[in-house]
């Protein structure tokens, strides 16, 4: 092949020592418009597992990379003038100008054509005259910007600041300083490189960095390799106790903002994209030179393995992208928590310790556990502290109180529709169905959500409470949950609004019934889909009628015995249509601004409130954000929780999206715990009222995750439920957790064990004389500490 590389940087550079490796034929060609010593950046960090993969590529790489390696595996959190240790963790880092230096020299080794300080030839004529084309021109390459149809790129600019810097301070660890100075939270990424020195990474929002004054130098175009001196005196007058005499060393030093890009393809023709030109992670969980790196690995191998080069790229891309989707997600959690570092300022050392470490939702406390057990019992033992109780335990099964009501633990199940009630009445099925979630352990099963008119069903088959035999038949269902478990049930009252009069699931969500339909009403007269039906806009006295429909239903809930009450305003129903501007264009005082749109749900509520028994929590569902363009945002939601808890709401149930069928939501493992985080943080804490998180929350290690690091107060766990209505129990015992919290009832406490699903007869010889002894450095926590010599040769 004839291969044009357009960036000599690491990944273009890797790529093409490798193409050369595998053929020797191969016509390999590199494009740098900076000269070869022009090196921006300092350190670069590297996994395991990507170096054994360089390690199986080219041995005299990954040597040569070994022998110069930084190691360590501790992270040092340094916060409120207190330093947390975290060990296990696995890091290993070098200079960047040492590894570009080295894969220049092999490429010359190999017979890589390097052009450096030279512009590469317009790519219509690398195209014509090359088989391949290698964009590895970095996050502003110009060839995806040329072929921008094709690529259809995403560039997504954040609103921090940061700067890339140096220190000649050897760290010995992974350093998180998180200064609260008067401009705001500032923080520093550090880490070592070598022995002489340590990448230094500066970072705030856009506000702190106004308010410091680092925008002084805002409108000044600083040439290539220029760095902003005077932000940089800043900087060091500002870190001075942290850097404790050392100095800061710049290297094209210049006030960033980070820009996560994505393409929807990765190739165009023959032309490629590579490294950061094709996707960008943020550089707190993880490196670009990494990626860049593995993705030379795997375009190199799909080249050598296909028949031919469509084959090649379409393999190539096929294999790399649920990789780099994967980091991604992880970094746009990580880089969202940095974003808001400020709201957890408060929070105790060793809780935003762990909170920074979890950021990301890929460690966990069972991660942590492995990787470090001291500190994840210290966690432990600080959760229940704050919380004022004696015993430490899983944070799940610690009891929680929610207004008046206590939970035995912190498991709730989630209210899922069933769609199995005969006009409106609940039967058999959800006794069963709701009792077996109560007899599984969880601390609070929630129902369905319970529709407080006939014209307010979702479905032919919702249940309802709005006439006497309902409100018997949930009497029965409570009594028996009562009777027969620890666990309380909590009611979900609800209007379908606009996506009323729709068939069973299982028979087509949200598409019109196709008989016996009845009218739906919504704030306007805007359907939720296309082929769904039009409501009809109500007017103020069918309001008045609502607000009186919930309020019946209500004092039916309190005299069928239910320990808490939610309100459903999210999802799309009708008091969630009011809230959303995309369901929501009135004219008059309930529509146009946030605070119209709220004017009706809370009136709703606040009957809710003075029906529901005062000693009786009340607590409210939300959609946090619509996942549709010009609808409510997050800070939107913010202000919808402030006003429902200014209400007299005792818990804020935090969900997403489902407002209009054009919705786009960004699905992903815990994907709605940052709602629920930055809700709890900003609104619940201060008003003393519970936040409850939901969304794809699966395990007991995540749930756990979430109440430690203080992003909820409870978890909400739907699907989860009807996989395994002992779900609660289960975790308890694989916790080996035995207490109040996870009581099995005397007729199933003969199951509690776990069967056995293998050999139980393999007992293991005893062949040491003695146990292990610790060495003085735990192998949880190597830190770097580099042998220092005075001789210049020896170091040669």
């Amino acid at each position: 092949m004839k291969i044009a590389i357009i960036g000599g940087g690491p990944g273009g550079l890797y790529f093409g020592a490798l193409m050369k490796q595998l053929d020797p034929a191969h016509e390999v060609t590199v494009w740098e418009r900076n000269a070869a010593s022009d090196t921006f950046g300092f350190g670069v960090v590297f996994s395991d597992e990507t170096l054994g993969g360089i390690g199986n590529a080219d041995a005299v790489v990954a040597d040569y990379m070994s022998r110069r390696f930084a190691r360590w595996s501790d992270i040092d959190i340094h916060f409120k003038n207190e330093t947390i240790t975290v060990g296990g963790q696995g890091f290993a880092a070098m200079s960047r100008k040492e590894l570009l230096e080295l894969l220049q020299r092999r490429c010359t080794e190999l017979g890589v054509d390097l052009r450096f300080s030279t512009m590469a030839p317009p790519v219509e004529e690398l195209e014509a005259g090359y088989d391949l084309v290698l964009a590895a021109d970095g996050v502003n390459s110009q060839i995806r910007a040329k072929y921008a149809d094709s690529f259809g790129p995403d560039l997504d600019p954040r609103p921090n600041k940061y700067m890339w810097l140096g220190t000649d301070q050897v760290f010995e660890a992974f350093k998180f300083f998180v200064k609260e100075t008067e401009f705001g939270v500032m923080q520093i990424h550090g880490y070592p490189y070598s022995d002489a020195g340590s990448t230094f990474i500066v970072e705030m929002h856009e506000d702190v960095w106004r308010a410091a004054g680092f925008d002084e130098t805002a409108d000044t175009v600083f040439p290539p390799g220029v760095s902003d001196e005077k932000a940089i005196a800043k900087i060091r007058e500002i870190f001075a106790e942290e850097l404790d005499g050392s100095e800061v060393l710049a290297n094209n030093s210049k006030w960033l903002n980070f820009t996560t890009v994505r393409n929807r393809n990765w190739r165009h023709g023959n032309v490629v994209l590579l490294g950061d030109a094709a996707h960008t992670a943020h550089f707190s969980i993880g490196s670009g030179t990494k990626l860049a790196m593995e993705d030379a690995l795997a375009l190199a191998a799909c080249l050598h393995e296909q028949q031919d080069l469509e084959s090649a790229l379409a393999a190539y891309e096929l294999e790399r992208r649920p990789v780099v989707e994967s980091t991604q997600r992880a970094a746009q959690a990580s880089l969202e928590w940095f974003e808001r570092i400020g709201q957890y300022k408060d929070q105790h050392p060793t809780q935003f310790a762990f909170n920074l470490l979890t950021r990301s939702r890929r460690i966990t406390q069972d991660n942590l556990r492995l990787r470090d057990p001291e500190f994840a019992e210290l966690v432990d033992r600080h959760f229940a502290e704050s919380q004022g109780l004696q015993q430490v335990a899983p944070a799940m099964f610690q009891p929680y109180t929610i207004g008046g009501l206590e939970l035995k633990n912190r498991i709730i199940v989630s209210p899922m529709d069933m769609y199995s009630a005969v006009d409106g009445v609940p039967g058999d099925f959800h006794k069963v169905h709701l009792g077996s979630k109560a007899l599984g352990g969880a601390g609070l099963v929630m129902t369905e959500m319970v529709c407080v008119s006939e014209e307010g069903r979702i479905t032919p088959g919702c249940t309802g409470l709005y006439n006497e035999d309902q409100q018997d038949s949930w009497k029965d269902i409570v009594g028996f949950i009562h009777g027969q478990s620890s666990a309380k049930i909590g009611v979900q009252l609800g209007h379908a609004g606009r996506k009323a009069s729709t068939r069973l699931m299982w028979e087509g969500i949200d598409e019109p019934l196709e008989s016996g339909n009845w009218e739906a009403i919504g704030p306007s007269a805007l359907p939720y889909g296309p082929g769904s039906q039009t409501p009809r806009e109500i007017d103020r006295a069918e309001m008045d009628k609502v607000k009186a429909d919930f309020v019946a239903a209500t004092r039916r809930a309190a005299e069928a015995g239910f320990d808490l009450l939610e309100v459903h305003a999210a999802h799309g129903y009708l008091l969630s249509s009011f809230l959303s501007p995309i369901a929501n264009q009135r004219s008059d005082e309930f529509g146009g601004s946030l605070e119209n749109r709220l004017r009706f749900p809370l009136d709703v509520f606040d009957a809710v409130r003075e029906a529901w028994p005062a000693e009786k929590p009340l607590t409210v569902r939300i959609s946090a954000t619509d996942w549709i363009e010009g609808g409510n945002t997050l800070d939107d939601a913010v202000e919808i929780a402030r006003a429902f808890a200014a209400h007299g709401a005792d818990g804020i149930d935090v969900s997403t999206g489902q407002i209009g069928k054009e919705e786009a939501p960004a699905y992903g493992r815990s994907y709605q715990t940052p709602y629920a985080d930055r809700i709890r943080q900003e609104v619940a804490e201060p008003a003393g009222i519970a936040v409850i998180a939901v969304g794809a929350i699966s395990s007991y290690d995540d749930a756990n995750s979430i109440l430690l690091a203080g992003r909820a107060d409870l978890i909400a766990l739907g699907r989860t439920h009807l996989y395994n209505p002992q779900w609660t129990l289960h975790a308890a015992a694989e916790q080996e957790y035995k207490g109040e919290a996870a009581e099995w009832i005397p007729q199933f406490r003969a199951g509690r064990r776990k069967p056995p699903s293998s050999r139980t007869d393999a007992i293991r010889p005893r062949l040491s004389l003695l146990h292990d002894t610790e060495d003085e450095q735990s192998p949880n926590h190597l830190r770097w500490q580099p042998v220092k010599t005075a001789d210049p040769a020896l170091m040669r």
